[in-house]
């Protein structure tokens, strides 16, 4: 079952920025305690439906697993005498379950084999806010990008300006990243596998009815019933990995455009919740504070991801210590991962864009930005290099002189013999010189729109 409305025991203090959003209450003690009593319960009813215990000692071990039932703190503590909490959980789980069923509860699983299925459990649960979250995200890109089509900005590569694009085309890049993860983030979901071997691997505690029971398990949990146990062969752990730092990788991307955006002397965009941005010096704060924390959750993701992989070198049939090094970074990456997604959605459904501020960046440099569109239309008659000579001088000429750039143009007969004044007045107005900009956004957002919005 999914976990329900409790604050779990996390930190109170950094967590509401940190671990933003429901993504903290699916990750939390309770939700890892109910996801290991719900493996419990999976695997009485399995070895029930393989007629390895009876139905009614089945019933009695799922009675007994509700997580309202246990202390996570005691629980955690006992785990330092056998190195993981799932044998305290068992003792305490035995305890409760009345009658006979009390010998039934955890046959023919290890610890690994609760752990490992919890996680995936957790994992599923967090993955349904984060897809949520990132969806809403992209669909707030969509309807920027629709919005604002075919409004220009400057295009800046390399932080410096380049040529103009549009900021519809900005928002529809953002929105075709975020579309991107999400179906890489459903199809982990999907292949989410049960685990269960038994101490090593080989289901020998259940007898013949081994191979079943494990199907059974698989499919009480709604998982994929893996074709061998994995416990050293870590490969779901990194496919999730992977697929939350590319998420969170994509959401740093958005919120550092916006961060940059949001700039005082850029002033594009702005975060527009009110009452929100102050500083506790500065009376005249606004700081785009939902794009900050994004960055703030998906910078400590790759070092959480990296943490994965390495754990994935495990000796043998079990590992020493780079399972046990699973546990906490697994939790961690998933918040960071929600986080982001969480304060993103905040962050782009509530932008505001500034088109003025953009058309005066525009017109900083005095026409550069179209410079390319000049020599574009002087290639056919002067060829490529000749054209291009001659527009860098002009622009060179204009920068150090301080003037615009039609001046220097119009002040060179080769190229007003080819391209009058007005002409090139035309191919100086940014608004012309977007390129496919529009075209590209149309075609992303009919693919987005085909994959469906939350």
């Amino acid at each position: 079952m999914p976990p329900s409305s409790s604050t779990p025991e996390t930190d109170a203090l950094f967590d509401p920025v940190l671990a933003h959003g429901r993504v903290r209450v699916v990750t939390g003690d309770r939700a890892w305690l109910q996801a290991m009593l719900d493996v419990e319960a999976a695997l009485a009813e399995a070895a029930a439906d393989c007629g390895v215990i009876g139905r009614e000692e089945a019933e009695a071990i799922a009675a007994g697993c509700d997580a309202t039932e246990f202390d996570a703190a005691e629980i955690g503590d006992a785990a330092t005498s056998a190195g993981n909490p799932v044998v305290p959980l068992v003792r305490a789980l035995t305890a409760v379950v009345d009658g006979g069923a009390a010998a039934h509860v955890h046959r023919g699983a290890t610890s690994q084999d609760v752990l490992d299925t919890a996680a995936m459990l957790v994992a599923r649960h967090a993955l349904d806010v984060i897809v949520n979250d990132l969806a809403a995200a992209a669909d707030a890109a969509a309807d920027l990008a629709r919005i604002h089509r075919d409004l220009p900005m400057a295009g800046r590569t390399l932080l410096q300006q380049a040529v103009p694009t549009t900021f519809g085309c900005r928002a529809a890049a953002w929105m075709t990243g975020l579309d991107a993860v999400v179906a890489r983030l459903r199809a982990v979901r999907s292949g989410l596998p049960a685990q269960l071997g038994g101490a090593a691997g080989t289901l020998g505690s259940l007898g013949d009815a081994g191979p079943d029971v494990a199907a059974a398990f698989a499919r009480r949990l709604d998982l994929v019933a893996p074709v061998m146990p994995w416990h050293t062969i870590r490969t779901p752990v990194a496919e999730l990995a992977g697929a939350l730092g590319s998420a969170a990788g994509v959401c740093g991307k958005v919120a550092r455009d916006i961060t940059l955006l949001a700039q005082t002397e850029v002033g594009e965009v702005s975060e527009g919740v009110e009452g929100r941005g102050g500083s506790s010096t500065m009376p005249h704060k606004r700081n785009p504070v939902a794009a900050v924390a994004v960055i703030a959750a998906a910078t400590a993701v790759p070092g959480l991801v990296a943490t994965l992989l390495t754990a994935m070198s495990q000796e043998h049939e079990r590992a020493a210590g780079a399972w046990h090094a699973e546990w906490r970074p697994c939790t961690q990456l998933l918040r960071a991962t929600g986080s982001a997604a969480a304060w993103l959605r905040d962050s782009v459904g509530n932008l505001r864009v500034h088109p003025d501020r953009m058309r005066a960046n525009l017109e900083l440099t005095g026409g550069l930005l179209q410079a390319e569109r000049v020599t574009a239309a002087l290639t056919d008659a002067l060829g490529r290099l000749a054209a291009h000579d001659l527009v860098a001088a002009a622009a060179d000429r204009a920068q150090t002189e301080g003037t615009d750039l039609l001046s220097q143009l119009t002040g060179v007969r080769e190229i007003t013999n080819i391209c009058p004044a007005d002409e090139l007045r035309r191919l100086l107005d940014p608004a012309g010189a977007t390129g496919n900009a529009s075209v590209l956004v149309d075609h992303a957002l009919a693919l987005h729109e085909g994959r469906g919005s939350v």
